[in-house]
C-alpha cells in the first residue's frame, strides 16, 4: 500500500502551524508555521488593562491559507513518496478556552465593518483574565445552587474560561454581547469553518472545550442549566437556549472539507475533519499518553494531563481544570492540570529585568551559569505565580514571590530559583493527583522548552523524584491533531479504527531519559517543604501558622550547600 497523510493544524497563543505526517509511523515530513499579524506577537493588547489578551480572527484565516499550503510544498519536497491526494484526514487543535461571538451564520462580529476595531468582538484568549470578577461570582453561585458543577472543575471556576468570559463581554460591551447570536470556542470554529459551514446552529461542539472550560457534563444533560445561568445575568440564560445539548470527542467528524479550502490548498475536497480539541489536550495524543501516563506541556504555560478508563470509580480532585469522559481519549476521562506560567516567567525575568546585561542576560547564557549551582547553593526560594496559580488553587489574583536575595545575589541564582519554582508547582500537581488515587507512573514532558533545555528537565527530575522522558516529536499538538485526523479517516481510507492503534504507531519517546539525583533529591527535599509552607500562606486564605523560620531556614541550607566538598 502506498503511504497514507494526515494533516494536524494547530492554533497557538502566537502563531498557527501546519504538520504533514505520514500516518503508518508518524513520519513528519511537512511543517510550516505562520505567525499571527495583528498585536504584539499574534495577540491584541490593551495598556489600559494588563489583564486583556484579545486575537482577531481574520488571522486564524489568513494563517490557514498561507501555512497549510507551505507544509505540503515542503511534504514535497522531502518525502518522494508524498502527494497531496494521499491526505486522508485533517485534525485541529486551539488554545482555550477562547470563545468569538458570532452571528447566525457562524461569522466572528470582528469580521464585520461594524466591530473591526472592538476588542470585545474579538476572540477572547485564554490568557485573558479580565473576568476575575465574574469568575469568582460565578464559583460562589454555583457553590450555593449547583456544587456538582464545580466538584468536576476542581471546585473552583476561572477567568480563564468560557462563561467568565462571556459574562464579563455582557457588562463591559452590551453591544457586543446582544448582536452576538452565540459564542463559539475556536476549537470547534476552526473545523466548521473548513467544512463550509454557514450556519451557526450547525458547528459540532468539542467535548474537549466544552467539558473542561464550560462545565459541560453528560451527568447534567449539557451545559449547565438555563436557570443557573439566567440566575448570574439573564443575558446568559438566553444564550443557554442558543449552546447545544450535544458534544462530541475527538474520534467523530466535525464534517468534509470544503470545495474552496481544497482549492486553495491543492488537496481533495471531502477529507474528514476531526472534531476539535484543546492543544494541550491532543499535546497529550501526541505524547503516546494511556493510563498512568503523566504528560507535561511544557511552554509559557503548562498543561498537565492524564487519562483514566471510564469503567473505573474515578473521585472528584479539587484544584483540578476539569474531569470529562471522553475529552482527551474517547473511553477515558480526561483529568487536566496546569500552571499559568513557566515559560512566561524565565521571559519576565530575561526581557523585563534585563539581568547583567546582553552579555550574561540571554537565556543560553542565564542556562550555562544556573547549571554550576548545586541545589540550595543561591539561598533562594520563588514562588511561581507571577500569572496566577491555575492548580492547585485556582486564584489568579495570586502573584509571584522571590524569597532569600541578599547583597551577593547573583542573575543565574534568581533564573535557577525561577526554574525550581515552577519545579516545586509540578511537584504539588503530582501530590494532589496521587493524594486521590491516580498515579504517575510514568511522566513525559513535550514542548519547546523540554526539548530545548535540559537542566530544567534534571531540576524536574531532582525536584519530583522521578525521571523525566521527553517526547519524541517537537511537535506534539500538531501531531496529536494529525493522529485525530488519520482516526476519523479509518482504516478503510489507510488510517486507523481506533486511538491505541494509532498512538502506538504514530508516536514515541526519546532514547534519552532524565534520571533524579538522590543527593540533590534530599535538598530539594527540605526546600519543598519551605515552598509548601509559603504555597499555603499565601495561597489558602484559612490558613494559620507562621514564616518566621523560612528565611533561616534558607541560609541553614545555602551554608550547609556550600560546604560540601
Amino acid at each position: 500500500m502506498k503511504p497514507r497523510y494526515s494533516l494536524g493544524l494547530d492554533f497557538g497563543t502566537n502563531s498557527m502551524r501546519c504538520l504533514v505526517v505520514r500516518v503508518e509511523d508518524g513520519a513528519e515530513v511537512g511543517s510550516a508555521v505562520e505567525a499571527y499579524e495583528r498585536g504584539e506577537a499574534g495577540v491584541l493588547l490593551d495598556r489600559r488593562d494588563p489583564e486583556l489578551a484579545r486575537q482577531h480572527p481574520a488571522d486564524y484565516l489568513t494563517a490557514l491559507r498561507r501555512a497549510v499550503p507551505a507544509a505540503i510544498e515542503i511534504a514535497r519536497q522531502t518525502d518522494r513518496a508524498f502527494h497531496p491526494s494521499a491526505i486522508v484526514g485533517i485534525g485541529v487543535d486551539t488554545t482555550g478556552s477562547t470563545p468569538i461571538p458570532i452571528d447566525e451564520t457562524g461569522s466572528p462580529l470582528a469580521l464585520k465593518e461594524a466591530f473591526a476595531d472592538n476588542l470585545a468582538a474579538m476572540a477572547w484568549l485564554w490568557k485573558d483574565h479580565t473576568a476575575v470578577e465574574e469568575a469568582a461570582s460565578l464559583t460562589r453561585r454555583a457553590a450555593e445552587s449547583r456544587p456538582h458543577y464545580l466538584a468536576k472543575c476542581g471546585g473552583v471556576y476561572s477567568s480563564e474560561w468560557f462563561f467568565s468570559k462571556i459574562w464579563r463581554c455582557r457588562k463591559v460591551a452590551p453591544e457586543v454581547f446582544a448582536a452576538a447570536h452565540t459564542w463559539v470556542e475556536i476549537a470547534d470554529w476552526i473545523p466548521a469553518v473548513l467544512c463550509g459551514g454557514a450556519d451557526a446552529s450547525t458547528i459540532r461542539v468539542g467535548i474537549c472545550p466544552a467539558g473542561h472550560k464550560a462545565m459541560f457534563h453528560p451527568s447534567w444533560g449539557g451545559y449547565p442549566d438555563r436557570d443557573f445561568l439566567a440566575s448570574l445575568d439573564p443575558g446568559l440564560g438566553g444564550l443557554r437556549d442558543r449552546l447545544p445539548n450535544r458534544a462530541e470527542a475527538v474520534d467523530r467528524p466535525a464534517g468534509r472539507l470544503a470545495e474552496r479550502w481544497a482549492e486553495t490548498w491543492g488537496i481533495p475536497a471531502g477529507l474528514p475533519v476531526a472534531v476539535g480539541a484543546l492543544d494541550a489536550h491532543l499535546g497529550a495524543v501526541g505524547c503516546g499518553i494511556r493510563p498512568g501516563t503523566l504528560v507535561k506541556i511544557i511552554g509559557t504555560s503548562t498543561c498537565d494531563m492524564m487519562v483514566s478508563p471510564l469503567e473505573q470509580p474515578l473521585p472528584d480532585i479539587p484544584g483540578l481544570c476539569g474531569i470529562v469522559p471522553d475529552s482527551i481519549l474517547p473511553g477515558h476521562y480526561g483529568l487536566e492540570a496546569g500552571q499559568s506560567a513557566v515559560g512566561d516567567i524565565f521571559n519576565w525575568y530575561v526581557q523585563y529585568q534585563r539581568p547583567g546585561g546582553a552579555d550574561v542576560g540571554s537565556h543560553e547564557a542565564l542556562t550555562e551559569r544556573a547549571a554550576g549551582l548545586r541545589p540550595g547553593e543561591s539561598g533562594l526560594l520563588a514562588l511561581d505565580w507571577n500569572n496566577g496559580n491555575r492548580t492547585v488553587l485556582v486564584d489568579q489574583r495570586l502573584t509571584g514571590l522571590l524569597m532569600g536575595q541578599t547583597l551577593q545575589t547573583r542573575p543565574e541564582e534568581i533564573y535557577r530559583a525561577l526554574m525550581e519554582a515552577t519545579a516545586f508547582g509540578a511537584r504539588m500537581i503530582i501530590g494532589r493527583l496521587e493524594d486521590h488515587g491516580v498515579s504517575a507512573r510514568e511522566i513525559v514532558n513535550c514542548g519547546g522548552i523540554a526539548e530545548r533545555n535540559p537542566l530544567l528537565m534534571q531540576i524536574y527530575a531532582d525536584v519530583t523524584g522521578r525521571p523525566m522522558k521527553v517526547s519524541r516529536s517537537a511537535q506534539t499538538c500538531a501531531l496529536g491533531a494529525a493522529i485525530c485526523g488519520a482516526v476519523v479517516a479509518g482504516p478503510q481510507a489507510g488510517g486507523y479504527g481506533n486511538f491505541d492503534e494509532a498512538i502506538a504507531a504514530m508516536t514515541g519517546v526519546k532514547d534519552e531519559v532524565y534520571l533524579p539525583d538522590p543527593a540533590a533529591h534530599g535538598i530539594y527535599d527540605e526546600l519543598f517543604d519551605l515552598y509548601r509552607d509559603l504555597h499555603d500562606a499565601f495561597g489558602l486564605a484559612q490558613w494559620k501558622g507562621s514564616l518566621g523560620h523560612v528565611m533561616k531556614r534558607l541560609i541553614e541550607i545555602r551554608g550547609r550547600v556550600r560546604r560540601l566538598p
